[in-house]
């Protein structure tokens, strides 16, 4: 099985990386003289996914002229958020809405995506298939964190995630979902936090474990920090 269409969450303020996001979005940002988002996109182009979809709300017409520029190998659509802003939840239900494919890669172009995920996410989707489950999300242990001050978001074994106290997980910003998660849903302004919770709940959240160092961008003096690498 493939997963032909990939999706790219690029509506956010990017308030943490202020000023350098007030004149500019932060997909824009650059590290080693390439964008966040054409790093995003040639890594997604490398797992031979056929079309992505990018949304937009915070300076959306700077990414569309950055995309116009450009000469990728995918079909690429940009899907904007509306009148206002609908958080990660409801924007990855609006850029499904644009599609007729039923299980997507998500990812967020703030994690600096190297080649030695790669096999990490092949494996992972293979895992989503052969499991025939409905979301899968890429998680990596905190230590392994560039960010030392970022907290865990959940703990994982056996494949399943929950949540406790203490939370030895963090996502790293790829997931893997099918569109039947969203179908008590509207598009309007919601997390995917609240998808995740409700699958806790029912112990049908999945996770992957990613065994390489995650570097995002989660602050200025984080980036300031990834620039001098």
């Amino acid at each position: 099985m493939e997963i032909n269409t990939a999706l790219i969450l690029g509506a956010g303020f990017g308030k943490r990386l202020n000023p350098l996001t007030l004149s500019k979005p932060k997909p824009l940002l650059e590290l080693n003289n390439i964008t966040l988002l054409e790093k995003s996109i040639k890594f997604i182009e490398s797992l031979g996914v056929k079309k992505i979809i990018i949304n937009t709300f915070y300076l959306r017409d700077q990414i569309t002229n950055f995309l116009k520029n450009k000469n990728f190998i995918c079909e690429i659509k940009i899907v904007d958020d509306g009148t206002s802003i609908l958080d990660t939840g409801g924007g990855i239900l609006n850029m499904i809405n644009h599609s007729d494919e039923n299980d997507f890669l998500v990812f967020n172009p703030d994690t600096v995506w190297k080649k030695e995920y790669l096999n990490e996410i092949i494996k992972m989707k293979k895992f989503y298939f052969l499991k025939k489950i409905e979301n899968i999300l890429l998680l990596v242990k905190k230590d392994l964190s560039f960010d030392k001050n970022l907290k865990g978001d959940f703990n994982l074994e056996n494949n399943i995630i929950s949540k406790n106290d203490q939370k030895d997980f963090i996502y790293i910003g790829c997931q893997i979902l099918n569109k039947k998660l969203f179908l008590e849903y509207e598009v309007s302004n919601f997390s995917i936090t609240k998808v995740w919770d409700n699958l806790i709940y029912k112990k049908k959240l999945y996770g992957f474990e990613s065994h390489n160092h995650f570097y995002h961008l989660t602050n200025l003096e984080i980036f300031k920090k990834l620039k001098d690498l």
